[in-house]
């Protein structure tokens, strides 16, 4: 996530009644910041946000959780940090990437921020 909204979330995260801290102590939460995923020295790495996505889903599994719930806020600058076009084939293999677990992934994008031909392309590369 956007890490001046980091806080922030946590708050509101608290203020529904999760017990934060604890969640984050037993690994059943985590919030990252785009810098811990995905913008990992300072560039966006397609290969590496998958690889991240898939070791999540698998340790979760490992450790007996029953699923895996990824939600990603996305922003128009880190969209224009990765460029359109590889951000579409980044969604296009997320889909490939997941379908191997029975988790639920959402991608939430603020649609008065990003253009009608994004947004149309990004409904295209989903199946669901």
């Amino acid at each position: 996530m956007d890490p001046g909204l980091r806080e922030d979330h946590l708050k509101r995260l608290a203020e529904a009644g999760i017990d934060v801290e604890q969640a984050i102590a037993t690994g059943q939460l985590e919030v990252r910041r785009w810098q811990d995923a995905y913008l990992r020295d300072d560039g966006f790495d397609q290969d590496g946000m998958l690889a991240l996505l898939e070791r999540g889903a698998r340790i979760r599994a490992a450790a007996g959780n029953p699923s895996v719930r990824f939600v990603s806020r996305v922003e128009p600058s880190l969209v224009d940090k990765a460029g359109e076009d590889n951000w579409l084939e980044y969604e296009t293999r997320v889909n490939y990437a997941v379908s191997k677990y029975n988790d639920p992934v959402i991608c939430t994008y603020d649609l008065a921020n990003f253009s009608a031909s994004l947004v149309m392309d990004m409904l295209r590369v989903h199946p669901s």
